[in-house]
């Protein structure tokens, strides 16, 4: 992955290469962005430039053997660590080295993408994983080898703020004190979701959504996409490559989001004074709570977001508005005036509350069902 290949992020891109043309590398750095904006491919061209000793436009003045390595993302002084979760071949005590052919080819196919495509992509997706403290033994034990090409060894932990508070505590010395040619990034969408500590001991790099812009160009350029058509779809991506990609193909999850979200919201419009509709608010919790914990955290907020631009609609700030549901018979121009100043917050606040006590482990079915009724309530609220 080099430089030349990241979409956007030009400001970021520049200085990294200026940081490694200055030798002015700082030992820890914390990149926090978005998914989809780029963080993972940064890190990895950031590597790749420097373990090659890449310059002019990375085409000349680096090592051909070096890059080559990269293009499979096996260099041996570039290691990895993520977020894990037990399978039917790694049944206790998960960690990174056991799942390394998986996440090579998580970074062919979706090195844009975010958590949920990582734990699509074990087949796990029903699990909340985690870094755990065998993976720090992991990398206190890798870096305290010699590199293998006697240069640089770079550590990018992904997701970091899925580190437990062991895995945490373990790694904090080596990041205060790393070996002069130790290189650390880590990678998060939730800086304050890292403990103190650890980010006290990095430099921080922040990561913007892209621009509508570069979303369109890169469609265009490397996807073949007509130009009216990547136009559009760099609208709805809302920054996010991973989405954009997605929705190229048609597969992005709001497709089947949009469906659980309209037979939620018509059985709550059906439920005032009519107890009969209750029960498919009850089947409808019953079903959503049958899925994995993360699908129901990333539907949770879809929903959040179909609320917002229902809520643009009635504000009428129709440029703001990106989704366009494809259900029969549903229109966000309907629905919005029944989202307004008077419901919103309760609305995102339970939505919200919803989300977090799910993370927390809390019984899907109750939590669902709970939120509900209470949405009945609130969108009958004038």
């Amino acid at each position: 992955m080099k430089f030349s290949e990241i979409v956007g992020q030009e400001a970021v891109k520049h200085h990294l290469i200026r940081n490694i043309e200055l030798n002015r590398i700082p030992h820890a750095q914390l990149f926090i962005g978005p998914e989809g904006c780029g963080t993972l491919p940064t890190a990895i061209a950031y590597a790749q430039y420097l373990l090659c000793k890449n310059c002019n436009n990375e085409n000349s003045g680096g090592n051909d053997a070096c890059n080559a390595k990269f293009e499979h993302f096996a260099h041996p002084d570039l290691h990895f660590i993520y977020p894990t979760v037990t399978t039917e071949g790694v049944k206790s005590k998960p960690k990174s080295i056991d799942f390394i052919q998986d996440w090579r080819e998580f970074l062919n196919t979706s090195i844009y993408g975010g958590l949920f495509d990582w734990y699509k992509q074990l087949g796990t997706e029903n699990k909340q994983g985690e870094i755990r403290v065998d993976d720090s033994q992991e990398i206190l034990r890798t870096l305290s080898l010699k590199s293998y090409e006697g240069g640089y060894k770079v550590m990018i932990i992904w997701m970091a703020e899925e580190m437990n508070i062991a895995a945490s505590n373990k790694i904090l010395k080596i990041l205060e004190e790393p070996s002069e040619t130790t290189l650390f990034i880590l990678i998060a969408e939730k800086e304050e979701a890292i403990i103190q500590t650890i980010r006290s001991r990095c430099q921080i790099l922040h990561f913007h959504k892209l621009s509508e812009q570069s979303i369109a160009e890169a469609l265009v350029s490397k996807h073949a996409v007509e130009e009216n058509l990547a136009l559009k779809i760099a609208h709805q991506a809302q920054g996010n490559f991973n989405k954009a990609l997605k929705l190229i193909h048609e597969e992005s999850d709001d497709v089947e989001f949009e469906k659980w979200f309209v037979l939620w919201v018509r059985a709550a419009f059906r439920a005032k004074g009519n107890a009969a509709a209750i029960h498919d608010l009850i089947d409808w919790s019953e079903a959503v709570a049958k899925l994995g914990r993360e699908t129901q955290k990333k539907f949770l907020s879809f929903c959040i977001e179909m609320f917002r631009q229902a809520l643009l609609i009635n504000y009428q700030t129709p440029s703001l508005v990106y989704l366009e549901p494809k259900i029969d018979k549903f229109k966000l121009e309907n629905f919005a005036p029944f989202v307004n100043g008077n419901n919103i917050n309760e609305i995102y606040n339970e939505l919200s509350n919803a989300i977090y006590l799910i993370e927390r482990n809390g019984n899907p079915k109750i939590i669902l069902t709970d939120l509900s009724i209470k949405l009945t309530r609130y969108l009958h609220k004038k």
